[in-house]
């Protein structure tokens, strides 16, 4: 049997970092199943899921915990749960507009109002090239519960977009 552990992973951006992981992960019999990492100010941050002999789960665990002496701040949470989407619907979300606080809050508030999940959430921030302005992108892929009427959501989401002045689509998968 193997344990699903998730790590995440925060660091000083420098080379190296995914190397040390992957080195310590490979001398436990692990495998590096899903990731996302990037750099972001500086910092090195990631996400990852690893499986691993469940006989090798505490010592790669305490390895990872040395990984500290190198500067990495690393959190590693064990799983035993499947992730559980049931009957849900597979949608994404496309925004852009100017960017100003509170986007995100907005959006989520309204998602998590219907008992929509957010799977997976990418934002970024781009200067416009005519205009100069800042410019806020964003990408999500959501599960919808089953019984949730799609257009509700959609007209509390054109209602949002209205009142925070940014483009929302919704889109099924």
């Amino acid at each position: 049997m193997s344990t699903s552990i998730v790590l995440t992973i925060v660091s000083d951006d420098h080379p190296g970092i995914v190397e040390n992981l992957s080195e310590v992960l490979a001398e436990h019999g692990g495998n590096w199943a899903e990731s996302s990492m990037m750099s972001l100010a500086g910092k090195f941050a990631g996400i990852l899921l690893v499986q691993v002999p469940d006989e090798q789960a505490d010592q790669l665990v305490s390895a990872l915990e040395n990984l500290d002496s190198n500067g990495m701040q690393i959190v590693a949470q064990r799983s035993t749960a499947e992730a559980r989407v049931e009957a849900s619907r597979e949608y994404s979300i496309e925004l852009v507009g100017q960017d100003h606080p509170g986007i995100v809050h907005e959006i989520t508030e309204v998602l998590a109002r219907h008992g929509i999940n957010v799977q997976e959430l990418e934002t970024m921030i781009q200067s416009a090239s005519m205009s100069g302005e800042s410019l806020f992108f964003a990408h999500a892929k959501i599960f919808v519960p089953p019984d949730l009427a799609l257009d509700r959501l959609q007209d509390e989401l054109e209602d949002l977009a209205n009142e925070l002045m940014v483009d929302i689509n919704l889109e099924n998968e």
